[in-house]
């Protein structure tokens, strides 16, 4: 049984050279295929974790017209003077969950660091205001508590912003994209077994006085689907070699692009030595899985048990 196996294996390889332009036509359409499919999954799998980050990090800034201290800059730290009224006052609020002071010192050099040109303002000149940043118990209180410290005007509460607008959108485009995104994926999948199924009944038809030949002396059909069942795999294996280096690549450089920003935001990607990982396992299995399907869908339509 191991010798027979061994040998549909080798007879799958030599089938491969053997076709020669076929081959290299079939692992093209899976190479093309699974490029696709990989870019698709990162932006999915990724756009995700973004939109559960934002959730999770959706905070409420509310900024303060006062011209008393009570929020002080001492070493790189913002920090609350004793005499503290506004603080107290949306500490209190129901669903809140944290206050933080933000000088204005201290957004001036968060917003220097990402925005150079911010280093014009000096700290006489600096025209920001003084900020609490508050997190709510739940992220569907955001609205209710962004409203009530709106009505917080005659408290010093000079406007209040919460990125409405932006993370409606942001949570809008995940979901387009991860529907679309899955569709898309699935489709390709589809085009590569069609493809490939279509180029593994050509070579069927090419050798069908050879595969006829195998039936008159007796060679049941599952020997004869074997080899050709292998050389999908093949196919898709070996399909699979340049979109997983492609991905590997561009990812670690897109990372090491994008999570700087990111970071500032409290916000990442996937981890490049993990993520990609698990893409290169998932692209070399669905390579296998797309040539073999293709093959057995073929053998099936011109070997009949």
């Amino acid at each position: 049984m191991i010798r027979i196996f061994f040998r549909h294996i080798w007879d799958s390889l030599k089938n491969l050279k053997r076709n020669g332009w076929m081959t290299v036509a079939a692992v093209s359409s899976v190479t093309i295929t699974l490029i696709l499919v990989g870019i698709f999954l990162s932006v999915i799998v990724n756009t995700t974790k973004l939109a559960k980050d934002l959730e999770s990090n959706v905070r409420i800034v509310a900024y303060t017209n006062l011209s008393s201290n009570e929020i002080s800059y001492v070493d790189n730290k913002s920090t609350l003077n004793p005499n503290h009224p506004i603080y107290d006052k949306i500490k209190a609020l129901p669903h809140v969950a944290t206050v933080t002071p933000s000088s204005k010192t201290e957004q001036l050099k968060k917003l220097t660091a990402s925005i150079s040109s911010f280093k014009l303002f000096s700290n006489d000149a600096n025209p920001l205001y003084d900020a609490y940043i508050v997190h709510t118990t739940d992220p569907k209180y955001v609205t209710s508590v962004t409203k009530t410290l709106e009505n917080m005007k005659a408290d010093g509460i000079d406007k209040v912003d919460n990125g409405g607008i932006n993370t409606k959108q942001i949570f809008s485009l995940s979901n387009t994209i991860q529907t679309w995104g899955l569709v898309g994926a699935v489709l390709l999948v589809f085009v590569a077994m069609f493809l490939i199924s279509n180029t593994i009944r050509i070579t069927i038809m090419s050798r069908s006085r050879e595969i006829q030949i195998m039936r008159l002396v007796g060679a049941k059909n599952s020997y004869i689907r074997w080899p050709f069942f292998l050389e999908g795999a093949w196919v898709g294996l070996i399909g699979s070699i340049v979109p997983i280096l492609l991905i590997f690549f561009l990812y670690r450089l897109v990372y090491q692009g994008v999570q700087p920003t990111l970071s500032t935001q409290e916000l990442s990607l996937y981890k490049p030595s993990s993520f990609t990982m698990f893409i290169s396992i998932g692209m070399a299995a669905l390579g296998v899985v797309i040539g073999s399907l293709g093959a057995t869908i073929s053998m099936r339509r011109y070997l009949k048990a």
